[in-house]
């Protein structure tokens, strides 16, 4: 009886020692831990002018949601490139670039795209760049939808790009989605798709206008033109890790359009927290490293939607004019106003931010005061919370306070000791009240226009 206990005993030990290895072995399984950049705003707070550092010690640098809806601007040696889908890091020759599961492609303006930038002075594109077989295809009927829908809102309209992102993403619910890997592997059932959806939509819109017939033709032809980029991309991200290769994902839009959490419905399609970043590339939460929050020294947004800090006067016109703000897909103006803290406390609680950085900040070089958001009110009273509805937050009152500017230009700056006073106050103040730390603070355009603090 007493042996038994003691085999009984053995087996008890043996199996905790295999359990803490192989758990362990689980906790080690990649040590490269991937490093994401998000937007922490509306957008359009320079995430691909962060991409673009960082993708210098990249090996891999991946775009995980959304579609060709996005607007990245880059300079580098003197080149402005404007990417929609293609993820910034194509500008590093050195690094492969993946546009993962979770985005959705309209194939003739990735081609024109590439093309586009290729002349700028991009090279070996078929080489360096892989995209999913499990992406989902945005038809022109995709676009068209788009801006019937938001027609027939009329005056409630979302302001989206009518790129097809929505009603792409839609049939992807749905389950009558088209994924890239249709069109590669087996062209008839790919033609059957194609005609289910087009049916589809044409029963929903009676009016719409598509050559089912000419729409498979023409596919022919782009199936082969694509080709060459096509990859099953989970298993090349998971080796990547497992060989210790650098891995960055640049995330598109940002958290405050997320469609879970930011001002819905005025949002985009897809998760642009940290969220999608998993479910859009395949990936598993511990490989996830730093998250870097890319922050504009004011706020913007376009299209519509409550917008707290904006200002519809002088100040607005001014950051609008100074900081260029037109959007690279959209062309619109954005509206422009001050710094929002409030909102960006409820991004960094969704999204964990590690680091940041703070972006344009000499844009507000000629302002003698500056206001900053820092708390919200709510029939009269302080609130806690960031709200989650499009009414309550359209009726907020902002509570600001005032830090004085520096009223001089700081777009030479290259040390954050050499910046005003002021100015550093003003990076200081964020960073305490957000609680994370500034890493990074961009003061002007270029590669070379970025400070950073260690």
């Amino acid at each position: 009886m007493s042996e038994g206990t003691l085999t009984n005993g053995n087996h008890h030990s043996t199996r905790t020692s295999n359990y803490q290895a192989l758990r362990e072995k689980c906790f080690n399984l990649y040590k490269n831990k991937v490093i994401v950049v998000l937007g922490a705003q509306w957008g359009d707070e320079g995430k691909g002018k962060m991409v673009d550092i960082l993708a210098n010690d990249m090996d891999v640098v991946c775009r995980c949601q959304g579609g060709n809806n996005a607007g990245h601007t880059v300079v580098a040696n003197g080149v402005e490139f404007d990417f929609h889908l293609l993820p910034s890091g194509v500008v590093n020759d050195n690094c492969t670039s993946v546009i993962g599961n979770g985005c959705v492609i309209h194939l003739p303006a990735l081609f024109e795209e590439i093309e586009k930038n290729e002349a700028k002075g991009l090279k070996n594109l078929v080489q360096r760049l892989i995209i999913s077989d499990r992406a989902h295809l945005v038809f022109d009927f995709h676009q068209t939808v788009d801006g019937a829908q938001e027609a027939e809102k009329g005056s409630k309209s979302l302001g989206t790009t009518k790129k097809g992102i929505g009603p792409c993403y839609s049939s992807k619910a749905t389950r009558n989605g088209v994924r890239v890997g249709d069109l590669l592997l087996n062209f008839d059932l790919f033609a059957e798709k194609l005609t289910t959806i087009v049916a589809t939509h044409k029963r929903l819109f009676p009016e719409l206008n598509v050559d089912t017939a000419t729409e498979i033709n023409r596919y022919k032809g782009f199936a082969e033109k694509l080709r060459p980029y096509v990859r099953e991309t989970v298993s090349f991200l998971h080796n990547s890790l497992q060989q210790n290769k650098s891995v960055l994902i640049e995330g598109a839009n940002a958290g405050m359009l997320d469609i879970d959490f930011g001002t819905y419905p005025y949002v985009t399609s897809s998760n642009c927290s940290i969220g999608g970043c998993l479910t859009g590339l395949g990936l598993p939460p511990q490989t996830i490293g730093d998250i870097i929050g890319v922050v504009k020294a004011y706020t913007t947004r376009v299209g519509d939607g409550p917008f707290p800090t904006e200002q519809l006067n002088e100040v607005g016109e001014i950051l609008q004019t100074r900081g260029q703000e037109i959007g690279v897909t959209t062309k619109r103006k954005r509206r422009c106003g001050w710094l929002d803290l409030v909102l960006l406390k409820y991004t960094k609680l969704v999204n964990g931010y590690t680091e940041i950085c703070l972006t344009k900040l000499d844009i507000l070089d000629t302002f003698k005061e500056l206001k900053v958001a820092i708390g919200y009110k709510s029939n009269g009273k302080l609130i806690d919370y960031f709200p989650s509805t499009i009414p309550e937050l359209s009726n907020v009152e902002p509570e600001y306070i005032t830090l004085p500017g520096w009223e001089t230009s700081i777009e030479n700056v290259r040390e954050f000791d050499n910046l005003p006073k002021r100015a550093q106050e003003y990076v200081q103040y964020i960073e305490n009240y957000l609680g994370v730390p500034i890493r990074w603070v961009g003061v002007g355009k270029g590669r070379e226009s970025i400070i950073s603090i260690n």
